[in-house]
C-alpha cells in the first residue's frame, strides 16, 4: 500500500508502513539528518510517528534545530534529560512540569521536582554530568499512545500523584506518555521530542529555585531547576557570555542602586512603586507619548479600574482569559446588591463604551482612543520577575475603530508609530512576528475561517507594503485575531517583545457595535488593539537593561549634578542650581563636605549625564567647569551658553553624541 507525501514542491509515492523519517530520507538524505521533528499535515510529530493511510497528500514540513520551533523541541527534549538525570541519581522523585521557555531572557527550560532530599546548587555540576552522559549514550525518546485508564495505572504504580493529577484533569479517552529507553525516565507529555538524546549537545544548568505545584502555595512545595539549551554549543557559549554581561544590567539591581522603583511584598508581589527618580524617567516617556498621539489623531481617554462582572462575560475574557483574571469582587452585604464586579485586565471594552455612547457615522471612522490605563493581572507568584512580569501596570494602550477598508492603512499606521517609538528611545534592530490561528483546533479561537483569513492578509499586506520581513508564528494570535509582534534587540543582543499591533473582529460582533455607511445602512467596524511601550513598567525595565542605568541625556532621572569643591562656594552653587531648574531640567547639588573626587564619584555611580565642577575661580568669572560622564573634563563654560547645550540635547532627544564637537558646535 502507497500514500502520497508532499515536501517542498515534491510529491512521492511511499510504501507503507513506513515513518515520517523515512519519508524525509526518500525526498533528502541530508535533510533526514538535520531534522530533529516535523509537521505532519500541520501537526508537529516526532520522526518515528508512522505515517497513516489516507487517499490524500500528506504534508511534510522538517524541523531544523536552528529554527523557533526546532529550539523549543530541543530545550523540552533537555528538560526532560534533566528529570532522567535526577530519577537516575535521586530514585523516588516525584516529577512536576518541564516545559521549556521561549520567551524567557534567563533560561530555555525548567523542571520542577520533589526530591527525597533538599537538592543544592552544588548537585547541578553533578546531575548535568550524569546529563551529557545519557546524550553520549544516543537513548530513543520513545512515544506511545496509551488510554487514560492505562496511563493512570502506569503512574500510580510509579508513585506520582502530581502525575495523576494533570492526566486526570487533561486527557479524555487516549493520551501520550514518552519514555527515553534505557532510563528511569516515563512523562505524560504531548512531544514531539528529538529522535534521541544524542541530538542533545549544547546545554547548561543555571539556577536552583523553590515553586509550588501550579503555583498555589497551599500546595505541595517543590524544587525548580533551571537550564538552558541550544543547537551548538557556539551558540550556548555566546548566550552565556550574554548573559554574564545581563546579569552586570539586571534592572533589579540597578534600580535599586539608583533609586528608581521598589517592590514590597507586604504591600502585594507583582506590584511596583514608583521612586522619584524612576517617576522623572515615567514622565518624559508619557509626555512624549501623548505629544505624538495628538499629532496622529488620538484623543486621550480615561476609565475606571473596575467593571460589572457581565462586562467580561460579554468580551469573552471570563471565557478565554480565565486564568489571569482577579477573582469576582461583591458589593457589601449591607447595600443589599446582588453585584459582581471584576478588577479589569485590559482596557478595551471600556473604550467600546465610549464608542456606544451616541450613533457613529462612516464619516467619523477611523476613531482613534488611546490611554494609560493601569490593569492588573493574576500571575502565579513564581512567574514574577522585578518590572518584566508584574500583576499590575499601565498600558499604553489604544483601540482603533475603522472600517474594513480603512484596517490595512491603520495598521500600517500603528506599525510605523511603533517603529518611530523604538527608535526614539535608542532600539535600532528588530524582530517581527504575524501570530496567526494556526491549523491546529481552533476551540480556544472565536470567529470563522473567513474572518481570521480576512484579518491575517490585512496584517500581512501591511507588512509587506513596507518591505518589512517577518516570522510566520502558527498558534500563537489572540483568541480574537490574528497580531503583529514587534521584537528589539538591545544592546547586548537580546530579544524583547515590546509592540504589538492586533486585529480584532470579535468584540465589535459581541458589543455589537454599528456605523451608518455611506449606503445609509448599519454596518460592523473592524477593531485594531495597539501597545507601543507594551506596557510602561517592562518597558522601563527594559531600558535599564539596555543603557545598563547610564541613560541618555532627556531620559536621565538626574541631569545635572553641581558639585562645589568647598562649603564657601555652596551659595554659587546654589544659583547655578537655580537657573538650570527654572531652564527645565533635573539637576541636584552636593553640598556634603566631602572631597570633590568622592563627589564626582558618587555622581558616576549614579550616571548623571553632567557634572558641574564649581571652584573660586568658577565663581570668580561666573562660569562652570563642565564634566561629562564618559568623556571626563570639558572644561570651562558660561552658564547660559552650558544651558543652550542641555536645551538642544533634550529638544533632539539625542542618544549619543560626540561631546567636543556638540559644544564647539553649540557655544
Amino acid at each position: 500500500m502507497e500514500v502520497n507525501v508532499k515536501i517542498g514542491d515534491l510529491i512521492k509515492a511511499i510504501s507503507l508502513p513506513a515513518t515520517v523519517s523515512d519519508a524525509i530520507k526518500i525526498f533528502d538524505k541530508e535533510l533526514a539528518k538535520k531534522a530533529i521533528a516535523a509537521k505532519l499535515n500541520g501537526v508537529e510529530v516526532d520522526l518515528y510517528r508512522e505515517l497513516p493511510t489516507t487517499s490524500e497528500v500528506l504534508l511534510i514540513e522538517p524541523i531544523l534545530p536552528d529554527t523557533r520551533e526546532g529550539l523549543e523541541i530541543i530545550r523540552h527534549s533537555t528538560a526532560h534529560l534533566l528529570a532522567a538525570a535526577i530519577l537516575d541519581l535521586f530514585p523516588g522523585t516525584k516529577l512536576g512540569i518541564g516545559p521549556a521557555l521561549m520567551d524567557d531572557p534567563r533560561y530555555g527550560f525548567f523542571y520542577d521536582v520533589i526530591a527525597p532530599r533538599q537538592l543544592t546548587e552544588t548537585d547541578l555540576p553533578v546531575i548535568e554530568k550524569r546529563m551529557r552522559e545519557m546524550a553520549k549514550r544516543n537513548l530513543p525518546y520513545r512515544r506511545e499512545e496509551v488510554e487514560k485508564e492505562k496511563i493512570l495505572e502506569i503512574f500510580k504504580n510509579r508513585d506520582e500523584p502530581l502525575k495523576c493529577e494533570l492526566i486526570e484533569e487533561k486527557v479524555e479517552g487516549k493520551g501520550s506518555i514518552y519514555y527515553i529507553d534505557n532510563s528511569p525516565f516515563i512523562d505524560f507529555c504531548l512531544g514531539p521530542h528529538v529522535p534521541h538524546t544524542g541530538k542533545l549537545k549544547a546545554f547548561k544548568l543555571l539556577a536552583l529555585s523553590g515553586a509550588y505545584w501550579k503555583g498555589d502555595s497551599s500546595r505541595e512545595q517543590m524544587q525548580r531547576i533551571y537550564g538552558n539549551a541550544f543547537a551548538t554549543e557556539e551558540e550556548l557559549n555566546s548566550w552565556l557570555r550574554q548573559r554574564e554581561e545581563a546579569e552586570k544590567r539586571d534592572h533589579r539591581r540597578l534600580g535599586k542602586e539608583l533609586d528608581l522603583f521598589s517592590i514590597h511584598d507586604e504591600y502585594g508581589q507583582g506590584l511596583i512603586f514608583w521612586h522619584p527618580k524612576g517617576g522623572a524617567i515615567r514622565k518624559e516617556m508619557e509626555d512624549y507619548l501623548r505629544e505624538e498621539l495628538q499629532k496622529r489623531g488620538y484623543g486621550m481617554v480615561f476609565t475606571p479600574h473596575i467593571a460589572k462582572r457581565q462586562l467580561w462575560q460579554i468580551s469573552g475574557h471570563e471565557e478565554n482569559y480565565a486564568d489571569s483574571l482577579f477573582e469576582p469582587m461583591r458589593m457589601p452585604e449591607k447595600f443589599n446588591e446582588e453585584i459582581e464586579f471584576r478588577i479589569k485586565p485590559m482596557n478595551c471594552p471600556f473604550h467600546i463604551g465610549i464608542y456606544k455612547t451616541k450613533p457613529r457615522s462612516y464619516r467619523e471612522l477611523p476613531l482613534r482612543y488611546a490611554e494609560l490605563g493601569t490593569v492588573y493581572r493574576a500571575e502565579l507568584s513564581g512567574t514574577l520577575h522585578g518590572l518584566m512580569r508584574v500583576r499590575g501596570f499601565t498600558q499604553d494602550d489604544a483601540h482603533i475603530f475603522c472600517t474594513p477598508e480603512q484596517v490595512e492603512d491603520e495598521v500600517g499606521a500603528c506599525v510605523d508609530f511603533a517603529y518611530d517609538v523604538l527608535k526614539t528611545f535608542g532600539f535600532e534592530k528588530f524582530k517581527v512576528e504575524l501570530s496567526v490561528r494556526g491549523k491546529s483546533d481552533g476551540k480556544h479561537y472565536l470567529g470563522s475561517d473567513a474572518d481570521w483569513e480576512k484579518a491575517e492578509k490585512a496584517l500581512m499586506k501591511a507588512l509587506e507594503k513596507r518591505a518589512i520581513p517577518y516570522e510566520r508564528i502558527e498558534g500563537e494570535a489572540a483568541f480574537y485575531g490574528p497580531k503583529i509582534d514587534i521584537k528589539v534587540e538591545d544592546s547586548i543582543g537580546r530579544l524583547w517583545q515590546l509592540s504589538t499591533v492586533q486585529f480584532d473582529f470579535n468584540l465589535p460582533e459581541r458589543f455589537e457595535l454599528e456605523y451608518i455607511g455611506e449606503d445609509n445602512k448599519p454596518h460592523r467596524p473592524v477593531m485594531v488593539h495597539r501597545a507601543l511601550f507594551g506596557s510602561i513598567e517592562r518597558f522601563f525595565g527594559v531600558l535599564i537593561e539596555h543603557y545598563a542605568g547610564a541613560f541618555p541625556f532627556w531620559l536621565s532621572p538626574i541631569q545635572v549634578a553641581v558639585l562645589p569643591i568647598t562649603d564657601r562656594i555652596n551659595e554659587y552653587a546654589q544659583l547655578v542650581a537655580e537657573r538650570i531648574r527654572q531652564s527645565g531640567f533635573r539637576v541636584e547639588t552636593n553640598l556634603r563636605s566631602d572631597k570633590i573626587g568622592a563627589k564626582i564619584r558618587d555622581a558616576q555611580l549614579q550616571k548623571i549625564p553632567f557634572m558641574l565642577v564649581l571652584g573660586d575661580k568658577e565663581k570668580e568669572s561666573e562660569k562652570v567647569a563642565v564634566r561629562e560622564r564618559r568623556s571626563g573634563d570639558l572644561g570651562q563654560m558660561r552658564l547660559d551658553d552650558f544651558i543652550k547645550i542641555l536645551q538642544n540635547l533634550k529638544q533632539s532627544k539625542a542618544i549619543s553624541f560626540d561631546v567636543e564637537k556638540f559644544i564647539e558646535k553649540e557655544v
